[in-house]
């Protein structure tokens, strides 16, 4: 039987240097794209609608600063839940999905069950947070913060132009 492979697995340097360039400014004009990565605009177009449609490009995105927005601080929180059955995980996922103040979320493995990122403004909009939003969250055994003082890498994808291989 003939192994499957990733679409991953189908990107040539061409297609890697594509998402490198439109990782660094998703607004490249296709014909700027193009003369970036060294082909002409209708074969790289047809090279970003084939990564578009294999899943490799997943959206296209404005990235906000958030600190010029007002949302100065960052926050990390480990969540341990009672229960890990399927319907309460299930429900713990989409009750974070709908709070605005969480950025990302994650289910992981060790001592805490979820790490979330929350952005608020201060400490007081982050006891508001946690009263008014994360606490009315049924479930919660436990929660553990840690701010973040600096940021010192931020990046919204990885770069497979420069990133070793899959």
């Amino acid at each position: 039987m003939p192994s499957k492979r990733s679409p991953v697995e189908d990107l040539d340097h061409l297609d890697r240097r594509i998402l490198s360039a439109l990782c660094e400014n998703g607004r490249l004009t296709t014909s700027a794209l193009a003369e970036q990565v060294g082909l002409s605009s209708s074969p790289c177009w047809t090279r970003v609608k084939r990564l578009e449609e294999n899943g490799a490009i997943e959206k296209y995105v404005a990235v906000l600063n958030h600190a010029n927005l007002g949302y100065n601080n960052i926050a990390f929180v480990e969540i341990t839940l009672d229960k890990h059955d399927d319907k309460v995980l299930d429900r713990f996922g989409t009750a974070l999905s709908r709070i605005p103040e969480v950025m990302e979320a994650y289910l992981v493995t060790g001592d805490y069950d979820y790490l979330i990122k929350v952005v608020v403004r201060d400490t007081d909009h982050y006891e508001r947070f946690l009263r008014q939003s994360l606490y009315r969250i049924p479930g919660i055994r436990q929660s553990r913060t840690t701010f973040g003082l600096r940021t010192l890498k931020r990046q919204i994808s990885i770069d497979p132009s420069k990133a070793g291989p899959p």
